[in-house]
């Protein structure tokens, strides 16, 4: 006995001969649906009525999760922070980035001036 497949219309439950998986772009994402012709025709209307607004949108890309980032990655300080280290520099005039990694030579130069700040082992 041969088995038949029947392919419903995922909104509405139509299983008619002419519901198949349809494909549609919103940007640059692909979609797919079962729908039979109505569906798909109202699909088709609502996405040329929606065109103009994607056409002047951005997308938007989720959070990723955070990263253990790399401003921290130098040696660690006792007693002292980075925002300490950048304070610090910035009062000596030792060229720093307001962003990022604090460069090796600026962490000598500030456990030079803090002895008290020398790295834990």
């Amino acid at each position: 006995m041969a088995t038949r497949v029947i392919t419903v219309d995922d909104i509405d439950g139509y299983e008619g001969e002419d519901v198949i998986r349809r494909d549609f772009q919103i940007g640059s994402m692909t979609f797919a649906i079962d729908l039979g012709d109505a569906n798909h025709k109202r699909l088709q209307d609502v996405l040329a009525e929606l065109a103009p607004y994607l056409e002047k949108a951005t997308e938007v890309k989720r959070a990723g999760r955070a990263r253990k980032g790399t401003a921290d990655a130098g040696p660690r300080l006792r007693g002292y922070s980075n925002t300490d280290v950048r304070e610090w520099a910035e009062r000596e005039g030792v060229e720093i980035s307001t962003r990022g990694k604090i460069a090796d030579e600026v962490y000598e130069q500030f456990i030079a001036a803090h002895p008290d700040a020398r790295p834990e082992a």
